[in-house]
């Protein structure tokens, strides 16, 4: 062989071995900013009794969640269209710093309306880093290895969700609840340095000069903050309906028209239409919407029913929820290798197809029961959301190039959070109505739950409370088998993937 090939060959070997290495880093700076986001609201609700002692606000620290959440979700459209026209790096890098200085800015907070204002900073960075780091997992690996790094995401939600409590209660109790933020800034300045040092996007051709519709923007967040607001508080703040509910759905639908006619006169809209002209898109986009809103019923539900029902203590209660997401990755990880056989869509219809058997298949346990039979439908439903899940967002991703992929990641998150969103109004409302009509309208699950704490409510009311998570579960079922038609009906048999 000529020595000179021999090194060229060294030379492309290096280089290979250099491109892992950066992205290996970029990986794993990834990983961390996806632990700020999913870490957020888990390691903050174990603190919340001390957050109240410290700083008082007792009726409205809902918003401590709820301004969060608001602020993530309406951002993810606006992001996922500036990830498009920008490149992922930037607004990754802006949406970390302004993560960081909220977290900052939340641990000097002097009374309850600083701390709410300073988590509504948060989750305007938050929504950058959910979406920006979706979208970069599939920049960075081709169509066969794109379920790896999505298993790794997955990973770090089900860590999260598990360690987030526990760490919250030891920094709370044993520290001070400031550093449950302050904990964000070394994990951030990691993420943001390898970030900054590692990821070098390719430069892609310019049409011009980007035109940015911030009318549109101002528009999508207007609307979306104010009907996601009327959701989480109706009910909750005042009656559904009250003026308060009525005058904010009111004006959401109003705001729902002004978004309409901006973005159909705007160049670069940030919801551009195309999102919901495309079967594939728009399949995934109600599918994933539907994933949302029956997430809520485990999630929400499943603690109460095991405390107040089963006779559990709080730990043994997050362990009996906890299970699915140990089920959940592993079958995300091994997903491939299904819809590499029968497809996508296929894939996925199964998955909801097992998970709606499993929610119906709950009103029927024993009662009381025992802890380790709901343990086990949350173990198997873990499992058939994995199947569920990636198979929708790699298959979803795979159909568009580089230039649509952050927007169409963003509309698939955002879809996903206004599932929850509404899931967790609507099923409040199922369960105090059963309540109210097993218990002649004496009082709703959140007063219920706290007398069963002091252990002075009868037998009748557990009784009560198992029948209201029933009803949340069945509608929960019909939730699943709704994304089972749709992905039936309406996407296509074989999803139109993009060559890599």
């Amino acid at each position: 062989m000529d020595p000179g090939d021999t090194d060229i060959q060294a030379s492309v070997t290096d280089e290979r071995q250099k491109d892992t290495g950066r992205r290996g880093a970029v990986v794993a700076a990834l990983m961390l900013a996806m632990a700020l986001a999913a870490l957020d609201s888990t390691i903050v609700s174990t603190a919340v009794p001390q957050i109240v002692g410290d700083l008082g606000g007792f009726s409205v620290f809902s918003w401590l969640f709820s301004g969060y959440l608001l602020a993530v979700t309406v951002t993810l459209p606006v992001y996922g269209k500036l990830s498009d026209t920008f490149g992922r790096k930037p607004v990754l890098i802006a949406g970390a710093a302004v993560f960081l200085l909220g977290s900052l800015l939340c641990a000097v907070a002097w009374n309850m309306g600083a701390l709410i204002a300073f988590r509504i900073l948060q989750g305007l960075g938050g929504g950058a880093l959910q979406g920006t780091v979706q979208t970069l997992a599939a920049d960075l690996y081709p169509l066969k290895d794109r379920p790896k790094i999505q298993s790794k995401l997955s990973t770090v939600w089900a860590v999260s969700a598990v360690a987030g409590p526990g760490i919250g209660g030891i920094l709370a109790a044993y520290a001070d609840w400031r550093w449950i933020f302050l904990v964000n800034l070394p994990i951030g300045a990691v993420a943001l340095w390898l970030i900054v040092r590692h990821l070098h996007e390719p430069q892609r051709e310019s049409s011009g000069r980007p035109r940015i519709d911030w009318e549109g923007a101002l528009a999508v967040f207007a609307c979306g903050g104010v009907l996601l607001t009327a959701l989480v508080q109706g009910g909750v703040a005042w009656p559904w309906l009250s003026v308060p509910s009525i005058t904010l759905f009111g004006t959401g639908l109003g705001l729902a028209g002004v978004v309409v006619l901006v973005e159909r006169r705007a160049a670069e809209p940030i919801i551009p239409g195309w999102v919901w002209r495309r079967r594939t898109i728009a399949a995934v986009n109600l599918a994933l919407g539907a994933l949302g809103l029956l997430m809520v019923a485990p999630a929400v539900f499943l603690p109460t029913y095991a405390q107040s029902v089963l006779g559990l203590a709080p730990v043994a209660a997050g362990f009996v929820l906890s299970v699915w997401t140990l089920s959940w990755p592993v079958s995300a990880a091994l997903s491939q290798h299904v819809y590499r056989r029968i497809g996508f869509r296929n894939t996925a219809m199964l998955g909801i197809g097992v998970a709606a058997l499993i929610l119906f298949a709950f009103p029927f346990l024993p009662y009381p029961g025992e802890a380790w039979q709901p343990a086990l439908l949350m173990l198997l439903l873990g499992g058939a959301l994995g199947l569920f899940q990636l198979p929708l967002i790699v298959g979803v991703q795979s159909t568009v190039g580089w230039a649509e992929r952050g927007t169409t990641t963003a509309s698939v998150l955002f879809c996903r959070q206004t599932g929850q969103t509404i899931g967790a109004s609507v099923f409040g409302a199922v369960a105090n109505g059963v309540l109210a009509s097993r218990l002649g309208g004496a009082g709703d699950l959140d007063s219920v739950t706290r007398g069963l704490d002091a252990g002075a409510v009868p037998e009748a009311t557990r009784r009560a409370i198992a029948d209201a998570v029933h009803a949340v579960y069945l509608g929960a079922g019909c939730a699943a088998a709704a994304a089972f038609l749709v992905l039936l009906f309406l996407a296509p048999r074989r999803f139109p993937v993009l060559k890599d």
